[in-house]
């Protein structure tokens, strides 16, 4: 059954049955195959974009399609139901928009928003490094100032759509001078000197690739620095605030995939002469699992309504993505026991949600990185 959500107007309402028109028919025939061979869901993107399901919390005057995040949050745990790689990739693009779009001058946003949010293109967002991971204050990948831009050597790690993204938001070295030394550039993938890194083999998301990226003494142009040289760190952090409700929304989407098989399952099997959905000991279990994808949608919301209503946000983003992740983990590894021993099979792929929630508990910052947040903004 589709999940009945309050929606804040009839075009969100419309939004979501498009969406999941799209997901039904685009995601849902090619998920299994293309995982199982680690297969990029060529075509994929185009027709989300085509559909303006990747610019959607962005203002029409740069192509978005001009939606709360309320709204965008729940298209994205649509299509994380269906395809959670997929999903996080479009996260990720959202996220990759943010920094300019937020600190970029009016000539860089009208130059290269409205390609970024056009629907033919895709981004990707690369912070962290093999030794800078939770402590991005420790990247060492440098940007040497010179004529009319910056040197670039060094890797950046964990790129999700390394490789295969149109455009880099790179978050590098320009000073020794720590944590206000970090610049943020944007870089287009033909930018010579730019090389990838064989994809990760990945426990889950297997579709869609994640790799490092290599600098050899590649030229930036000054013009594409975004912000103040030496904002590179609070850039990276405000909009994880933002990337963190999209990975909720993602989690949240892949429990509730979980939850929606593991019930027409137990509808199905049946075992001591009734129903297993029917023993009271399972009926339990998907009560417990229901229970934990509600409130965990709440906690997205909630943080998402506040970002909406330009009130500060980001604790409740913290607190969004350490429930809605633990609670995905939590109502996956339910639904396996739900199917038994046919749901540590491939036929089934219930054991595909449990792989995929695992790395939602570690991206966009760990849940111990979550919990650090939340106890200093408690300490004051």
């Amino acid at each position: 059954m589709p999940v009945e959500r309050l929606m804040p107007s009839q075009e969100a309402r419309d939004l979501i049955e498009l969406t999941r028109d799209v997901a039904d028919k685009v995601l849902a025939p090619k998920v299994n195959e293309y995982e199982k061979a680690e297969k990029y869901p060529e075509g994929v993107f185009p027709a989300l974009g085509q559909a303006g399901l990747l610019s959607l919390p962005y203002p029409e005057e740069f192509g978005g399609g001009d939606q709360p995040y309320e709204v965008y949050l729940q298209v994205l745990e649509e299509i994380a139901s269906r395809w959670a790689a997929v999903a996080v990739a479009v996260s990720v693009h959202s996220l990759s928009c943010f920094p300019l779009f937020t600190f970029g001058t009016d000539e860089q946003k009208a130059r290269w928003l409205p390609d970024m949010l056009g629907g033919n293109t895709i981004g990707a967002y690369s912070l962290s490094e093999a030794q800078a991971g939770s402590d991005a204050a420790a990247l060492s990948c440098k940007a040497t100032a010179t004529d009319g831009g910056y040197r670039i050597n060094g890797s950046k790690a964990w790129i999700t759509n390394g490789g295969k993204a149109d455009f880099y938001n790179l978050f590098a070295r320009t000073s020794d001078d720590g944590s206000r030394g970090i610049s943020c550039l944007l870089v287009d993938k033909d930018t010579e000197g730019l090389s990838f890194g064989k994809p990760e083999e990945k426990m889950g998301l297997r579709a869609v690739p994640t790799a490092s990226a290599n600098y050899d003494d590649a030229f930036v142009p000054d013009e594409r620095l975004i912000g103040q040289r030496g904002q590179g760190l609070p850039i990276a952090f405000s909009a994880l605030d933002s990337g963190r409700l999209g990975i909720a929304a993602v989690a949240v989407g892949i429990a509730q995939g979980a939850l929606d098989d593991a019930v027409a399952y137990a509808k199905e099997r049946r075992a001591f002469g009734k129903r297993i959905i029917d023993h009271q000991g399972l009926g339990f279990v998907l009560a417990d699992m229901a229970a934990a994808v509600d409130s965990a949608r709440a906690t997205y919301l909630d943080a998402a309504r506040r970002r909406d209503a330009g009130v500060p946000y980001s604790r409740n983003a913290s607190v969004a993505k350490l429930v809605a992740t633990d609670a995905a983990m939590k109502v996956t590894t339910d639904a396996v026991q739900v199917f038994g021993g046919y749901g540590y099979t491939q036929d089934f792929p219930v054991e595909r949600y449990m792989r995929e929630a695992k790395i939602t508990q570690i991206f966009e910052g760990t849940n111990q990185i979550q919990r650090l947040v939340i106890a200093r903004q408690l300490a004051g």
